[in-house]
């Protein structure tokens, strides 16, 4: 059973290769990963299957030697079309992206699709929950005893949606970062798949900086000993 999920947002910018900026993100992003103890590390990783979060994925996927499987229902949120005006483009199927990630194992079959008209707010909250319940459960069945650890490749607003989702709430206010790490773990007490996780919180600080003093901290001027600045004409 599935009791850790990371997930990460791809490196910069949009779906055309990544930026050399980007292009190390997902270097740095694979030696925190390496970082881990190898208990702590994820066994399989599930992307987007759009080229700038393969990108990102491929490091990962080299630096601890697990398979990249192209999971759809991890793809980009596309807003609704203007009625009568056609559907949003699909990505590639996983064994045609192989020819350019040899790290994709194409034995895996999508769990989920977004819909190619577009989805709104509530939709892709939908498809979240849809694709974790689907995911979760299908990990267990096809990987009976495996994969406790997954890390999931997506992009912002589907990242917002899914860590919404797994902790109950879809007002949640939420940001995320290129290449940001967002580490969800499973409330053992809760057997259901959805919701029932809880976000692990670590800032670790400045190697080397530990005994230092923290100081100044503060305001570092009283507002009350000084006259009002006058205002602009």
């Amino acid at each position: 059973m599935v009791q850790t999920i990371f997930i990460v947002r791809h490196g910069l910018p949009r779906d055309p290769p990544l930026t050399v900026y980007g292009e190390t993100q997902a270097q740095e992003l694979a030696e925190y990963f390496v970082s881990l103890p190898e208990e702590q590390r994820p066994s399989a990783i599930f992307s987007s299957p759009y080229y700038r979060c393969l990108q990102t994925a491929k490091p990962v996927a080299g630096a601890l030697g697990v398979p990249i499987y192209v999971e759809h229902g991890l793809s980009e949120w596309y807003s609704p079309v203007v009625p009568g005006s056609g559907l949003h483009p699909r990505p590639a199927s996983a064994s045609s992206l192989r020819s350019w990630f040899s790290d994709i194992d194409p034995s895996w079959s999508s769990v989920f699709y977004p819909s190619r008209k577009g989805e709104d707010v509530t939709a892709v909250h939908d498809r979240a929950a849809g694709v974790l319940e689907t995911l979760v459960s299908e990990v267990r069945r096809r990987f009976p005893g495996e994969h406790e650890r997954i890390l999931l490749i997506s992009h912002a607003a589907t990242i917002i949606a899914l860590t919404r989702e797994l902790l109950g709430d879809r007002d949640l206010p939420l940001r995320v970062g290129c290449c940001s790490v967002t580490h969800m773990v499973k409330k053992p007490e809760v057997k259901k798949i959805l919701p029932g996780w809880e976000p692990v919180v670590e800032h670790p600080g400045e190697p080397g900086s530990e005994n230092e003093e923290d100081h100044p901290v503060g305001p570092q001027v009283s507002v009350s000993e000084h006259e009002p600045i006058p205002a602009r004409m």
